[in-house]
């Protein structure tokens, strides 16, 4: 099968260097992909695609019309991370997380930040993700963001850059792991012979940080789900059942002397930790969203009252939204005295008068994001986009400055892919690493990578038509 474009393009490749020679931590498996004929290659693929059916590896599409079920492509063809690379993003992402941990505490106690004119006050107080319920709260073991799914992206020259935190519900990590045994049975002996890092133990480090936050022995634990007709669905029910414990709707649980009780054929059991897959505002109704008929009644007030711990700890979305992004960096200086590891990307504040006039008069050149959107919804590609979505876009600014930031046009490195079963083509990727916070904070060694499977696409969410990709994590450079 012919690869096309080894590298020799204006992005970065990841296999292949500028003179289309592979890189040296992936030369065994482009020796392998060379020595492989295509019909293999394809039988490969096929078996993966139906593996994920089989596994029900399936998302649901809101948008859909139709409303089938999809899976989420998986391309065999693995992004490989050298040991040396791994290692700095793992130091940045450990910094990253602690100082955000830290900014929540303060902004919802102390806002020692907002006094010191860090962080402008109004961009905290007035956003919708900053919740007044938590206000005062400590929640356990001062833990805030348990689970975080960063999104990285590599730029033309290699280097690293955060795109945005996602602290409130990230989703995928299930399909990190389902990859991964599909993928370790299409090429058993290459994993050997490049000593890639499992991921296998995800579920027992999830389970040992959810032990951790509650005071008793062996915690009874749930993960609270939308349901069935959930897009994630797949995955609530697939880490309850790995890790062993309940998996609950809002239906199966009350609060009856503010302690949580999961309602069984024997019973009433307590439940003393839950991990909730479903947003903050839907998960009381009594406290915010009186028409949410996914939260339990009464919830916050047996969590607020410590009977009850949550991961993630309700109101960590403020230290996700995206206008809140552009201050990390300061964020990391003032609370840890250290500069950022990992960079952000440059970001204009369209708030600030300045940084609103160069978005309005550079739109065409600059990606323009809602700051509270997800998905790849509420966004736009602005070389990708035409006149009349531009003056669109430009409008939306103007009438609310605060809702939207811009930054550059991101030339995300790319990963060869294969297409419609003929060639092999390089498709742009992201990458989305796991971090859990329990006794210490751990990165999994192992990402998420999304894959843009249309040629020229930047937009890799699998709402938007992304796939994915397995990611290995050498031992060794």
């Amino acid at each position: 099968m012919k690869i096309i474009d080894n590298g020799q393009s204006q992005f970065y490749d990841e296999m292949f260097d500028r003179n289309g020679v592979p890189r040296e931590h992936y030369r065994p498996f482009a020796d392998f992909i060379k020595a492989t004929s295509p019909k293999r290659l394809n039988r490969l693929q096929f078996s993966t695609d139906k593996a994920q059916m089989a596994m029900g590896m399936t998302f649901n599409v809101y948008h859909d019309k139709q409303g089938q079920e999809k899976i989420l492509h998986l391309d065999i063809i693995p992004r490989i991370i050298p040991s040396k690379e791994w290692m700095q993003l793992e130091r940045g992402l450990k910094q990253r997380i602690y100082a955000l941990n830290l900014f929540l505490q303060d902004v919802y106690n102390d806002r020692k930040i907002l006094k010191d004119k860090i962080i402008p006050a109004d961009l905290i107080l007035s956003s919708k993700d900053y919740l007044k319920p938590c206000i005062g709260l400590t929640p356990p073991k001062n833990i805030w963001c348990h689970i975080t799914g960063t999104d990285l992206v590599r730029n033309q020259n290699g280097d690293f850059y955060i795109l945005e935190d996602n602290l409130r519900c990230p989703s995928g990590v299930s399909y990190m792991l389902e990859s991964r045994e599909i993928i370790k049975r299409a090429f058993p002996d290459l994993f050997k012979k490049l000593g890639v890092r499992p991921v296998s133990d995800y579920s027992a480090r999830l389970l040992n940080m959810l032990e951790h936050l509650s005071d008793k022995p062996n915690p009874v634990i749930g993960v609270l789900t939308p349901g069935v007709y959930n897009s994630a669905y797949f995955e609530h029910s697939y880490l309850a059942q790995q890790m062993g414990v309940e998996l609950v709707t809002g239906m199966d649980l009350l609060v009856k002397n503010n302690r949580v009780f999961m309602q069984t054929t024997k019973g009433l059991k307590q439940i003393d930790v839950l991990y909730r897959r479903i947003d903050d505002t839907f998960m009381d109704p009594q406290v915010f969203n009186p028409s949410s008929l996914l939260g339990v009644p009464g919830l916050f007030k047996a969590y607020k009252a410590g009977n009850i711990a949550l991961a993630n700890a309700p109101g960590t979305g403020v230290a996700d939204d995206k206008a809140v992004y552009a201050y990390v960096p300061k964020i990391i200086k003032y609370y840890l005295n250290e500069d950022p590891i990992l960079s952000n990307v440059p970001t204009y504040l369209c708030r600030e008068e300045d940084d609103r006039k160069f978005v309005l008069e550079h739109i065409e050149e600059l990606v323009v994001k809602e700051t509270n959107a997800a998905g790849g919804y509420g966004m736009l590609i602005g070389p990708k986009a035409s006149k009349t979505e531009h003056e669109k876009f430009r409008q939306l600014v103007r009438e609310n400055p605060t809702n939207y930031i811009a930054q550059p046009t991101l030339s995300l490195s790319t990963v060869p892919t294969i297409i419609d079963n003929r060639s092999i083509e390089g498709r742009h990727v992201d990458l989305r690493p796991y971090v859990l916070y329990g006794k210490e904070i751990e990165v999994i060694p192992g990402a998420l990578t999304r894959v843009a499977l249309t040629k020229g696409s930047l937009v890799v969410n699998s709402s938007q038509g992304g796939g994915s990709k397995d990611t290995w994590v050498l031992y060794y450079d």
